[in-house]
């Protein structure tokens, strides 16, 4: 059973280098705001990307897109609205990348972007990853995973909304692939295909 655990959590979390890239690419949310910007303006500080492309839109309990919020605390945190590029109407994580790219594209040239550093729940960012690999293929990518949960990442199985998030992660990426939504990534592991009731039957407590 602790095998199954720490294979589903190598698969969805696996560790990304974090490297300085050309464009930072934060992946809208409306859980964790506060600290998904904190560590946004962390990475800007330490000159980790000239960029900060940020998509999200509308989601429930607030009229104003997840970009604008995120983007209106970076600008108080201090972050230039210059080095900020708001994608405000994406509802996925396809459109994130795909809308998020256009967005881009309206502000730079993006034959200059070979490198992109994801900044993500840390309980999807394998997902942000494939997503980037399948409609943005080519990039040198990199990882910042935000985890707001209040529990240290490699406990995320004793914590009933984290537990939750990384098997519904698991759970769904096959059928994501077949349906060509993602692009599996070179060189972080095969799914892994151990009995998943096992792993739920052992955090069920």
């Amino acid at each position: 059973m602790h095998h199954d655990l720490s294979a589903i959590a190598a698969y969805v979390m696996p560790e990304v280098p974090l490297r300085a890239s050309d464009v930072g690419f934060l992946f809208g949310t409306r859980h964790g705001v506060e600290e998904f910007c904190l560590a946004a303006h962390e990475l800007w500080e330490r000159g980790m990307f000239r960029v900060l492309l940020v998509s999200g839109g509308v989601t429930r309990g607030d009229a104003r897109p997840e970009a604008e919020v995120i983007g209106a605390r970076l600008v108080e945190l201090g972050m230039p609205q210059t080095a900020l590029v708001l994608e405000t109407a994406a509802t996925n994580t396809g459109e994130n990348v795909v809308l998020g790219r256009a967005a881009l594209a309206g502000q730079m040239d993006l034959s200059t972007v070979g490198s992109v550093l994801a900044i993500g729940k840390a309980c999807a960012m394998r997902r942000y990853l494939m997503t980037l690999e399948r409609h943005w293929p080519g990039l040198a990518l990199s990882g910042c995973p935000v985890n707001y949960f209040g529990i240290a990442t490699h406990c995320w199985h004793e914590h009933a909304e984290f537990r939750a998030r990384v098997l519904a992660e698991y759970e769904k990426i096959p059928g994501y692939l077949e349906r060509g939504f993602l692009s599996e990534l070179a060189g972080y592991g095969a799914y892994p295909r151990n009995p998943l009731a096992s792993a739920s039957a052992s955090t069920a407590a």
